[in-house]
């Protein structure tokens, strides 16, 4: 890979407009941080934009599309240059195989009709002649697809991604931190090729700068080539944690996933996608990476010691499950008939002032919990695990922050304002839409705390399932609101003792 001089770079960055898909994604989030970071002019395709935009810098242009929607991709690429392609549907419910070959071929023409000059694209690794997982074929076919519309291509095929937030690395943490004793089913003694997630970033940024029109097929992994057994061996042995591992000949996917959707923040269905996946060896069979870019990647031990690193000074950049998409939940994107919205609104009074009163609504869920009924919350949450969806393992994106587009267990951040209002938007299985709203008015020492719960139902089950669990509700929102207000009081006199 050639050097480019700070002036070309310059030249390039002014005249080159770039797409980027997937930007509320593990990847795609790390990667606009750094093109932001680095002046490009850039523009971001994303569903739902106004979760998005508080999270990008003002110079960059955020628009509403989809890649499975062909008129929103031509006002979305034109004058683009160069676009990523950062989007796949493993995260999604149904069949994904068909959503990610109607996405790639609708990028592909529409790519092709307005003029794009390149397509880079992150797929996955594995041997094509091998029975391939329906996940790892599915990134692959993408990757021929893209290259049929005959706009030049750079495909990057990469295994485990490790970093602090990625998919992988919070599965290992998480079993390895919670389990003295794991069984280890055969399917985690395969081989990979595991890359840092800062070697995989430099990787795409380097390819900007590939300047023919043909076409190339990259394999990257990193300097090691190990098993999850390794892996977890070798983040146990980071932590300073001693973990009795029995391996065990039989566990199926099925199985394994549903294990690790109680112990990690994994929910099953992407959990069996993902076993299906390590399955199969991914390693790097090709060295053509590493004769064509300059970039020499970090081994596994060290992406380990990085990512701990990142973890415990501050919240990651990006998490795996902060994609949008990543729930599965389609509701808000079908033209479903929805009844009347059915509500149940609180309001309380106390003597202290707003910025206190909030402080419990700003730190609610994870580990700290919804203040009341915490057995039903997370028996719920198990519910929407066996049904499929996210489950409570996903926590807080952030621990101390309120973000537009963070999670929090079950629910999405969908609006705050500072010390006055939250909006979470549900993404657990429900028959309808769902939404949890706190505002905070304060007058002086005093605020009015406003606590509404909101359910749009889909027909006749969704009503049925709203007034079914009406006497639960009753019980666990007349709590909650109160267990708020006696956790506002108790630090508003706590502050005042401090005085």
């Amino acid at each position: 890979m050639p050097t480019i001089s700070n002036t070309a770079q310059k030249e390039f960055k002014n005249k080159n407009l770039i797409l980027l898909t997937g930007p509320t994604g593990y990847v795609g989030g790390r990667l606009l941080k750094v093109l932001e970071e680095n002046n490009f002019r850039l523009r971001c395709l994303a569903r739902r934009p106004e979760l998005l935009c508080p999270r990008v810098d003002s110079k960059t242009d955020v628009v509403k599309g989809d890649v499975l929607d062909r008129s929103s991709l031509l006002s979305a690429m034109n004058g683009v240059k160069i676009a990523f392609y950062l989007v796949h549907s493993m995260g999604s419910a149904g069949s994904f195989e068909e959503n990610d070959r109607i996405a790639a071929q609708n990028f592909g023409e529409i790519a092709k009709e307005v003029g794009v000059e390149r397509i880079i694209y992150l797929g996955g690794l594995g041997n094509e002649e091998e029975s391939l997982s329906s996940h790892l074929r599915s990134r692959q076919e993408v990757g021929h697809i893209l290259r049929d519309s005959n706009v030049p291509v750079i495909e990057f095929r990469a295994s485990i991604v490790i970093g602090s937030g990625s998919l992988s690395f919070e599965m290992i943490k998480s079993l390895v931190e919670r389990l003295p004793v794991m069984l280890i089913p055969k399917w985690a003694l395969m081989f990979a090729q595991p890359i840092a997630i800062d070697d995989l970033i430099l990787y795409l940024m380097e390819s900007l700068f590939m300047n023919d029109n043909a076409n190339y097929l990259f394999e990257i992994g990193g300097f090691d080539q190990v098993s999850y057994l390794d892996i977890m061996r070798i983040y146990a042995k980071n932590i300073n944690k001693k973990v009795l591992m029995i391996p065990v000949p039989v566990l199926t996917p099925y199985l394994s996933s549903l294990w690790l959707g109680l112990i990690t923040p994994l929910y099953a269905r992407i959990g069996r996608k993902l076993v299906e996946s390590i399955v199969h060896s991914t390693v790097v069979s090709d060295d053509t990476a590493m004769r064509n870019f300059k970039i020499k990647p970090i081994g596994v031990e060290e992406a380990i010691q990085r990512a701990i690193k990142l973890e415990n000074r501050e919240s990651p950049l990006s998490r795996w499950y902060d994609s949008t998409s990543s729930s599965g939940n389609t509701n808000s994107d079908k033209e479903y008939k929805f009844g009347e919205r059915l509500i149940d609104a609180r309001t309380l009074n106390i003597n202290v002032p707003a910025e206190i009163a909030f402080n419990p609504i700003k730190h609610i869920g994870g580990e700290n919990g919804w203040y009341a009924w915490d057995i039903l919350w997370q028996l719920r949450g198990l519910i929407d695990l066996l049904l499929g969806g996210v489950g409570m393992r996903r926590g807080r994106s952030h621990k101390d922050k309120l973000i537009v587009g963070g999670t929090i267990d079950f629910w999405r951040i969908e609006k705050t304002i500072t010390n006055n209002f939250l909006r979470l938007s549900a993404e657990m299985k429900l028959p309808g839409r769902a939404w949890l709203e706190f505002e905070v008015i304060g007058a002086e020492n005093s605020s009015t705390i406003k606590q509404t719960a909101i359910f749009e139902p889909i027909g006749f089950f969704g009503k049925i399932y709203w007034y079914s669990l009406y006497p639960l509700h009753q019980l666990i929102f007349a709590d909650m609101i109160q267990a708020i207000a006696k956790k506002a009081l108790a630090l508003n006199k706590k502050a005042g003792t401090v005085l």
